[in-house]
């Protein structure tokens, strides 16, 4: 079996939980279907997960679930605050984007009245990227760029922002992350960046903000 995937019974004893809380869990869609992944072992057919996505996903339901319920857990989870809207001034004042982070953002893209939460995300994994030193001012042009333009067509589906670099040339892509791709050897990958963690990392700073 890949080295991946975790089984359901191993994902019971190593988390602790139930079966029982495992599918309550997925009827609230805490986690998500396509996570619970049907394959023919020796024993018969078995339910196998995505095991870095699954262990993170339990760790943050277990520690949260005391002060959230678990409809507040399954909107944190959820792709997109759809109804979201912030003006520049706004997502500043919430420590979202910084003034470079804004202008670099409006070289590529129209600055706006006010922002909705596709193009807040797109700040946001800006911000994130140049903050931590992972991409150039063009490669955030670029990043711009294709969040804007592609990042709708995944329709909430898991993603990752990848970027790559041969012979100093980058390229950036937005991927499912159920795909597996293969470079040659002097292809060097810079970062993936899962989309699910930026979204959840966002509605938390937004949420936060709201209740102070």
């Amino acid at each position: 079996m890949s080295e991946g995937l975790i089984s359901k019974k191993e994902l019971l004893d190593l988390t602790g939980i139930s079966y029982g809380q495992l599918y309550r869990w997925k009827r609230k869609n805490l986690i998500p279907e396509d996570w619970f992944i049907r394959k023919s072992s020796f024993t018969g057919q078995e339910t196998f997960f995505p095991r870095d996505r699954i262990l993170p996903r339990i760790d943050k339901i277990l520690n949260m679930k005391e002060g959230l319920s678990l409809d507040e857990l399954a909107d944190m989870f959820s792709p997109s605050l759809g109804e979201v809207q912030l003006s520049a001034d706004q997502l500043k004042e919430r420590n979202i984007v910084s003034n470079i982070t804004l202008d670099l953002y409006e070289q590529s893209a129209s600055a706006k009245e006010k922002y909705e939460w596709e193009q807040i995300l797109a700040m946001y994994v800006l911000e994130k990227l140049l903050h931590d030193g992972a991409i150039t001012r063009e490669e955030g042009i670029m990043l711009v760029g294709v969040m804007n333009d592609y990042y709708s067509r995944f329709a909430g589906n898991a993603c990752e922002l990848v970027l790559i670099r041969k012979m100093g040339v980058p390229v950036l892509m937005l991927m499912s992350q159920a795909d597996e791709v293969f470079f040659d050897r002097g292809v060097k990958v810079v970062f993936k960046l899962g989309m699910q963690q930026c979204t959840e990392e966002l509605k938390l700073k937004i949420g936060d903000w709201e209740e102070s």
